[in-house]
């Protein structure tokens, strides 16, 4: 399956509010919201048992990402971008800060 495939078959969940802007609102807030639960649960891990994983603790941790995947996809086709185009824009952006060697630092366009 290809990214855009999954935009197109994750379209077909997304429930849309007549205005345009509180849609890409209520997907960005999205976005935020499923990560916060990615968060969350790898705190519990973290801070109540001392970074043991679970195989439950990976199966929730991989619902929680798909959430985040999903939103995504609905933000970026409301903005009229396609998933593909932004996973290959940023595996070339990620080429180039490892060729230059800049991955880690500072700023958006370093």
């Amino acid at each position: 399956m290809t990214f855009d495939e999954y935009q197109k078959q994750a379209l077909k969940t997304a429930i849309s509010n007549p205005d345009p802007l509180m849609d890409k609102t209520i997907w960005a807030m999205g976005v935020a919201g499923e990560a916060g639960e990615v968060i969350e649960k790898w705190k519990k891990i973290v801070a109540y048992r001392d970074g043991v994983i679970t195989d439950e603790d990976i199966t929730e941790l991989g619902k929680e990402l798909g959430d985040v995947v999903w939103y995504i996809a609905i933000l970026a086709d409301s903005l009229g971008l396609s998933f593909d185009d932004i996973m290959q824009k940023n595996l070339t952006k990620l080429a180039d800060r490892q060729k230059r060697g800049v991955q880690k630092g500072a700023g958006d366009n370093r």
